[in-house]
């Protein structure tokens, strides 16, 4: 009985580091909420589609240079944020990799956003599958 009333705690305890799962329309209704401007939203849903799964909680695998990307964007650690190793970043949203994966994407959309204004949509290798005619986005409104 200990056992198991343990696995349940650990189990409870987890839950959270799994992070939300959006569906395309919610994704779109909240990066609209958050001021993405809704021309972008068929854009960023895509990216987000490829690039996590519309998963808030995802660390990608190590890159050849040894970096890791964060949350529902896949955000570099090496330039955009911060890792909890303490590893060398630029950190050049200035946050933490741990605040890119929460439920609460905001500080994902910010760090984003300005990923794409430096760099374009060319900075998500996964552009490849969004550069074209995307499937419309206004049934989600």
């Amino acid at each position: 009985m200990k056992v198991c009333a343990f696995f349940l705690l650990a189990l409870a305890l987890a839950t959270p580091a799994f992070g939300k799962t959006f569906t395309r329309c919610t994704l779109a209704q909240e990066l609209l909420s958050l001021g993405v401007p809704k021309d972008q939203l068929a854009i960023w849903t895509c990216i987000a589609e490829h690039e996590s799964s519309y998963r808030t909680g995802v660390v990608g695998p190590t890159n050849k240079n040894g970096s890791n990307d964060y949350g529902i964007f896949q955000i570099n650690n090496y330039y955009w944020c911060q890792p909890s190793s303490g590893r060398f970043s630029y950190n050049e949203c200035n946050l933490s990799c741990d605040a890119l994966l929460t439920d609460d994407i905001s500080n994902s959309v910010t760090c984003a956003r300005k990923i794409q204004k430096q760099q374009g949509w060319t900075a998500w290798s996964t552009w490849k599958y969004c550069n074209g005619t995307l499937p419309s986005i206004d049934s989600c409104f």
